[in-house]
């Protein structure tokens, strides 16, 4: 008779404690994954619970929907914001709500986010990078992550026909609120003054295109339709307003970094991304495998077994999509950047299940645009200076990536 095999207590496991809370973690945190797999092939410990950072296992229960919620109310708890605004606003949003309620936001975000209408922008999408590129290219030198940080945001002002003169005040907001799942308390009142005024400008992008009697084809247009007809209501607007703006900010610009810094290393890719807009596919493709911004947290609803494990209700789990593309045993000399390996387009870096990113092929295309329009202008780059990393947790990325080149 088979002897019936019982799942391990996840907190029974021996699993390497990391301090990803540690600023100085994210500068090169693969070392500390590698000893970590070293003890365990996918889970590690860390001050609030537990990470997860194999790809099979990512992929597999991040899309338990019915037994792990996104833990907001842990995050708003560590934080040190119940029953404040930013703490009631991070519970509003789209990705904190579940079932039907979490249809019904989606469902009225969704349309302007299908592949046809994205295409249907890719005029305004090429002006904005040539228009910053006008700007910064005769430099022949500047900080990359603070270039790039233009970008998905003036997109973004175009989307929604904003004033880019609000370009400036809007980035400190995103660039705070991308600082939001970093589990440092000591931030909470510059989160508070960011969702202030985020919250404020979208309630007056509202008032103004209602005043203007203008009606355009655009994601504004598409919020006020939903609240004109009862689906969302005018907070529920600025909220979801706020948040594409963040979202579509902080991920873009830092996966557009690390992708980037990956390609100077490598300056025969960078040319051909200059002539070859396939290849750019390639590149940013490859580029969310290697490296990617996020790393979700879940709590769990009730006990999950799994894979031998049992992880019991309320256990908080942090999922790596960042690094889930460096398991080695998903791919194959994973820390090697290699565009156009077959494999690259299982990456995670957007996520799974029903809470998978709205805007993923709006991010794409604006960052396989963007990349192919710089690198024709900026010939022959190199990395000229020190880089710096922010923090890991949250949403991951460079800090400052010092870049000179011959401008074109």
């Amino acid at each position: 008779m088979e002897e019936l095999i019982m799942a391990t207590r996840i907190d029974q496991l021996d699993l390497m404690d990391l301090q990803i809370e540690d600023r100085a973690f994210g500068d090169d945190p693969e070392p500390w994954f590698a000893l970590a797999r070293a003890r365990h092939p996918w889970l590690a410990k860390f001050t609030h619970g537990y990470l997860v950072h194999g790809h099979r296992e990512i992929r597999d229960l991040i899309q338990m929907d019915d037994k792990l919620h996104i833990a907001t109310d842990d995050v708003v708890e560590i934080m040190g914001a119940s029953g404040k605004p930013w703490g009631d606003f991070m519970k509003a949003l789209l990705i904190s709500r579940h079932g039907a309620d979490h249809k019904r936001m989606r469902e009225a975000l969704k349309p302007f986010f299908k592949p046809r209408r994205i295409a249907a922008h890719v005029g305004l999408i090429r002006d904005v990078v040539s228009n910053l590129l006008d700007e910064w290219v005769p430099k022949g030198q500047f900080d990359f992550t603070e270039f790039a940080s233009n970008f998905p945001v003036a997109v973004m002002f175009g989307l929604i026909g904003a004033d880019l003169a609000d370009l400036p005040k809007i980035k400190w907001a995103l660039e705070v609120q991308g600082l939001s799942y970093s589990l440092d308390p000591t931030l909470l009142p510059e989160l508070e003054s960011a969702h202030t005024m985020m919250m404020e400008f979208g309630s007056d992008l509202v008032t103004s295109r209602r005043a203007s009697g203008e009606v355009r084809e655009d994601l504004l247009q598409d919020l006020i339709k939903a609240e004109d007809e009862g689906v969302l209501s005018h907070q529920e607007v600025c909220e979801q307003l706020f948040f594409l703006f963040a979202a579509g900010y902080d991920t873009t610009k830092n996966q557009l970094g690390m992708a980037a810094r990956l390609l100077f290393q490598q300056p025969e890719l960078w040319e051909r991304c200059a002539t070859d807009r396939e290849f750019c596919t390639l590149a940013i493709e490859e580029g969310l495998r290697h490296s990617s911004p996020s790393s979700p947290p879940r709590i769990a609803l009730d006990d999950i077994e799994y894979a031998g494990v049992l992880i019991p209700k309320g256990s908080h789990l942090m999922f790596l999509l960042n690094i889930s593309g460096r398991d080695p045993r998903a791919f194959d000399d994973p820390m090697t950047y290699r565009p156009g390996r077959e494999s690259a387009k299982h990456h995670l870096a957007f996520g799974k299940g029903v809470h998978i990113c709205l805007g993923l092929h709006l991010a794409r295309f604006q960052m396989e645009e963007g990349l192919h329009l710089m690198a024709q202008r900026m010939r022959q780059p190199e990395i000229a200076g020190r880089e710096t990393w922010r923090r890991f947790p949250g949403v991951w990325g460079l800090e400052s990536l010092p870049v000179r080149f011959t401008p074109v």
